[in-house]
């Protein structure tokens, strides 16, 4: 059975999003953060060397790092659903935003996050330039949205799946404004009106709002 462990208010959300798009059986196992440190419990470090959200468990294999664990549920259990075939016309497309997200854009948030904690002084140079290489991840992302409904084109892919999270949790943790950004903010609406993300965000945290405005 494929187990997602999810730690509360992390991008595990993801993988529970995506076993509920591709309506598969899967088992949800919920772990807290640590009140102190918000860090994860022992329990969930001692699921993988990383100790970091996301983890799978299925059968004998045990998989961190959300982009693989995205990758290996839908070649094993979606039979290639939400991914784009290598010859479409979107693939390249797809390709780009699936990896821009952990590549790029979180990223960029984290780091951002990190400085703004440190105390430093807002005219501190490397506060600045990380601040303005969050607010160029943001844009590209809105200039795509101006394009295309999704990421990859008309329909949401696993692309979205990646996505979404820096863009509504991560806000919890590093809360960024997205009001000058209108085509993220319409994305966010259309992605809020889906039965299967609705449906994760309830199970994965309980009475926690989406912040998809």
């Amino acid at each position: 059975m494929l187990t997602v462990h999810h730690l509360g208010v992390s991008q595990s959300e993801r993988i529970v999003w995506l076993c509920e798009e591709l309506q598969i059986p899967y088992e949800l196992k919920r772990y807290h953060r640590d009140p102190q440190v918000r860090g994860a419990p022992p329990e969930y470090k001692a699921l993988h060397p990383l100790g970091a959200a996301p983890v799978i468990t299925d059968g004998e294999v045990v998989m961190a790092e959300s982009g693989a664990i995205v990758d290996y549920i839908i070649a094993r259990y979606g039979d290639g659903r939400l991914a784009v075939p290598h010859d479409a016309a979107n693939y390249p497309d797809y390709i780009y935003w699936f990896h821009y997200v952990n590549g790029t854009f979180q990223p960029a948030a984290m780091v951002d996050m990190i400085l703004a904690h440190a105390g430093l002084p807002s005219d501190n140079l490397l506060l600045q330039a990380m601040a303005a290489r969050l607010i160029r991840s943001v844009e590209a992302v809105d200039n795509r949205l101006g394009q295309a409904d999704f990421l990859a084109g008309d329909q949401l892919t696993a692309a979205d799946i990646m996505m979404v999270f820096s863009l509504t949790t991560m806000r919890y943790f590093n809360p960024f404004s997205l009001s000058g950004y209108p085509n993220i903010l319409a994305y966010l609406q259309r992605i809020g009106e889906r039965p299967a993300y609705l449906s994760a965000m309830a199970k994965a945290d309980p009475g926690m709002p989406p912040l998809l405005a």
